[in-house]
């Protein structure tokens, strides 16, 4: 399989690249870059902009009682577990009554999520056997417009062995599958998330990458109008920031080595230390969702999946005043404290939201070219009921997509509440005709 990084970038069309010492740096579309459009003529098309996908995902479900919705536009009504996402009720879409077909009737757990993303009947045993993830389906048709097919991130480690249900843990931790029996490895460590995203290798990576394109940038700089070189100066301030947030990351794993080295064990011989990844949860979650941002934003992807935590997990919250891990605490799913955590997922979602809402493209905005999908594998984590998933829609790609809505499809037979009904939906509306995806070949009805 072919390097996505060691693509011809020449091949890739309407974008414009910093280059420096061992990096490659994407830019946002700039307006006044003739390779991306010049003014339109008499007759001409009006210029698309890119459409982008993304699922975030966390796992065992939501506290029931505070995960609704009503009314329409600015005016819906939100329950509490969903007020982080407040600022953008024009531009979401609430679902509810959605199912997997192949996640149900099959036992608890990894059962119900290896196929989050396929639809397709997973098989028990030592051999991993389900069907290609929906992201996947989008990268092998529209990621040859990029330089990165897919980004495929998460912020817990993968689990291994068996479960009660002699399905493989591996169904448990991963969403995003590649084929059938491959799921796609995930990037945890926020440094190398970013290092591929500016092609950033070698040695060079302890230097700045900034620095290492300033001269490009300055000519760049003279060159665009007044009103891009304010979204270039505000693209490289953010870039910064989460630069400088990755080589904190980046050093106090270089300070674990040398503690490493100093006592017990190689380092040769030891795991890579844990204190590679950040040791805060929330900043882990909030750099990985900075870097699917800027993936985005640069449109050197356009399509990311983002595994929140898995199913089963073992993340714990002190910051929310929850005791018990997520998984256990799953367990009293109608507690304050798993709301808290319901609500906590939520914000991940409105974070990013926000930085894609606020980055400007055409007449409207990075997130209203892209589709942002937030789901749960299942709706009760006290009863490991999967009959319906959470789900909400943040983004309108690029006005195909109709939003401010609250749809409910629970009671309209398990024929036309099929979540890959939806997932063609989906891609149609990015260009990606299929007859059939995992369980479907209907379009949802009504989105």
């Amino acid at each position: 399989m072919t390097n996505p990084n060691n693509r011809n970038i020449s091949q890739i069309s309407r974008r414009t690249f910093l280059r420096g010492a061992g990096v490659v740096m994407a830019l946002p579309w700039l307006e006044s870059i003739p390779v991306w459009g010049s003014t339109l003529v008499k007759g001409e098309v009006p210029r698309q902009y890119p459409k982008r996908f993304a699922t975030l995902f966390w796992g065992n479900g939501v506290n029931a009682n505070h995960w609704w919705a009503k009314g329409s536009g600015a005016q819906m009504e939100l329950g509490k577990s969903l007020e982080p996402l407040a600022p953008f009720k024009a531009k979401l879409n609430f679902i509810t009554g959605l199912f997997n077909k192949s996640a149900t009737g099959v036992g608890i757990h990894p059962g119900q999520t290896g196929n989050m993303l396929s639809g397709a009947a997973l098989q028990k045993g030592a051999e991993l056997k389900g069907g290609i993830s929906l992201d996947q389906v989008l990268a092998n048709r529209i990621g040859e417009q990029t330089v990165q097919p897919s980004m495929v991130l998460g912020c817990e480690q993968p689990t291994t062995g068996y479960h009660e249900t002699n399905f493989s843990m591996a169904y448990s931790s991963h969403i995003s599958w590649q084929n059938p029996t491959s799921p796609v490895p995930m990037e945890q460590y926020p440094s190398l998330a970013f290092d591929s995203l500016f092609d950033n290798r070698g040695d060079k990576r302890q230097k700045s990458i900034l620095d290492r394109v300033k001269e490009e940038a300055a000519g760049l700089n003279r060159k665009v109008s007044n009103a891009d070189k304010a979204k270039l100066d505000e693209y490289l301030t953010s870039v910064r920031e989460v630069e400088k947030r990755v080589e904190s990351a980046r050093a106090a794993k270089d300070v674990a080595d040398e503690k490493a080295k100093e006592s017990g064990p190689s380092i040769f011989t030891m795991k890579r230390p844990d204190n590679g990844l950040p040791e805060d949860l929330r900043e882990h979650m909030r750099l990985m969702c900075d870097i699917l941002a800027l993936g985005f934003q640069t449109d050197k992807t356009r399509v990311a999946t983002l595994l929140l935590c898995r199913d089963l997990s073992g993340l714990c919250y002190p910051f929310l005043d929850v005791r018990a891990a997520h998984h256990s605490a799953s367990h009293d799913d109608l507690s304050d404290a798993f709301e808290r955590i319901t609500r906590y997922y939520c914000s991940q979602m409105a974070y990013l939201a926000a930085k894609l809402d606020s980055m400007p493209e055409g007449e409207g905005t990075v997130l209203d070219n892209s589709c942002l999908m937030l789901i749960s594998n299942m709706w009760s984590g006290s009863k490991h009921d999967s009959s319906k998933v959470p789900l909400v829609l943040v983004g309108g790609l690029g006005g195909s997509l109709e939003t401010g809505r609250v749809l409910d499809y629970l009671d309209k037979g398990d024929e036309n509440r099929k979540l890959c009904s939806m997932y063609l939906s989906i891609m149609d509306r990015m260009d990606v005709k299929l007859d059939r995806f995992g369980d479907a070949d209907t379009r949802l009805a009504g989105l």
